[in-house]
């Protein structure tokens, strides 16, 4: 596979910066690939052959060139530094924004698995963000199914994306990977969050007649373990096992830390009844096994935070299996990590 990654006119960016990123994850990624500048970004869209990423810049023609059709637009991820907030593009583009400089990273990353490994999007209800997509595994089934609920601290900037190399992995495993996008509090509010995720979840075993929702593992990184149990709790028997990846725990000590950036204040903005009903500490027992999968190399909170959680929820009767890896904030939703292999161990054991 090949992914060309267009850098648009007046760019205000470091082109080195953006080739070191982007090279080290051609590598990663075993494809290949060249940054290039593209002074005439309508003629470098429509020469590329592979996967893309588009930095548009700031102008307004290479602005437009995000909502036009073309062959290109069903391959390209738009990586805007300058948006701040979602805009419109292409019928098959996606659109980053928010991400900084970092974005190339992901952007390369969506680009190559959104080609390499297609998944099919479902909706599950009428907004645009409601949507999930699946991968199934080879073979007729019935398979059981893995819920993804990506984190990003509920803020929209974040994405399904960051969940995709997880799903890949999964459905080579045997399980119909269900990587869940939902509607941020940011923007929608927090009972809309509840909602999709809780709607989400239980339009899982609708997805296709091979899935078998009657073994469902719920998977939340970062902020989204919060949402899993939260969702777990909410719809009891409807999953066999939670697993945390790096999760947010303790909603409660986490506002009074103001972790994030304050990030649990500016999502649930207050409401201290949605607080205590969304808080995993508040909502133990789970009756449902789980697994809290931490790397040592994160933030410290969240090492605090699940610590904290998987005593409390052992204290109260629940099956608990704790990993504290040797592991940073994303390693543990890489499926190239010994974080990942030792999660889905503990998976395993416990759907057995």
């Amino acid at each position: 596979m090949n992914v060309d990654v267009l850098v648009g006119p007046d760019l205000v960016a470091d082109l080195d910066l953006v080739r070191d990123l982007a090279a080290a994850e051609f590598a990663a990624l075993g494809v290949d690939g060249a940054v290039r500048e593209a002074p005439d970004l309508a003629a470098a869209l429509e020469d590329a052959t592979g996967a893309v990423v588009a930095l548009p810049g700031p102008t307004a023609p290479a602005r437009r060139l995000m909502t036009a059709p073309g062959r290109h637009a069903p391959r390209t991820v738009w990586l805007d530094l300058t948006a701040t907030g979602p805009q419109p593009v292409a019928a098959g583009s996606e659109h980053h924004q928010g991400r900084e400089i970092w974005g190339v990273t992901w952007a390369v990353r969506r680009a190559v698995h959104r080609l390499r490994h297609p998944a099919r999007r479902i909706a599950y209800g009428p907004d645009a963000e409601q949507w999930g997509e699946l991968r199934l595994p080879a073979g007729t089934g019935p398979a059981p199914v893995a819920v993804l609920l990506h984190g990003g601290f509920w803020r929209s900037v974040w994405g399904a994306d960051l969940m995709d190399a997880m799903a890949i992995d999964l459905a080579g495993r045997g399980f119909a990977a269900w990587n869940l996008e939902y509607r941020r509090p940011d923007r929608h509010g927090w009972a809309a969050t509840t909602a999709d995720v809780a709607a989400g979840l239980a339009f899982a075993g609708a997805t296709d007649a091979r899935v078998d929702p009657s073994r469902l593992v719920l998977f939340g990184h970062s902020a989204g373990g919060q949402l899993a149990v939260r969702a777990a709790a909410d719809a009891p028997g409807a999953v066999s096992v939670v697993v945390s990846q790096a999760g947010v725990l303790d909603l409660a000590e986490g506002q009074r830390r103001g972790i994030g950036t304050g990030a649990v204040a500016a999502a649930l903005r207050g409401d201290e009844a949605a607080l205590a009903a969304a808080d995993p500490l508040l909502r133990l027992p789970l009756g449902v096994p789980v697994v809290v999968a931490q790397g040592r190399a994160d933030g410290l909170d969240l090492v605090d935070m699940s610590r904290r959680y998987a005593r409390a929820a052992l204290a109260a009767g629940d099956r608990v299996v704790r990993l504290e890896l040797a592991a940073d904030h994303f390693d543990v939703i890489d499926p190239r990590t010994p974080a990942w292999a030792a999660t889905m161990d503990a998976v395993t054991e416990f759907l057995m």
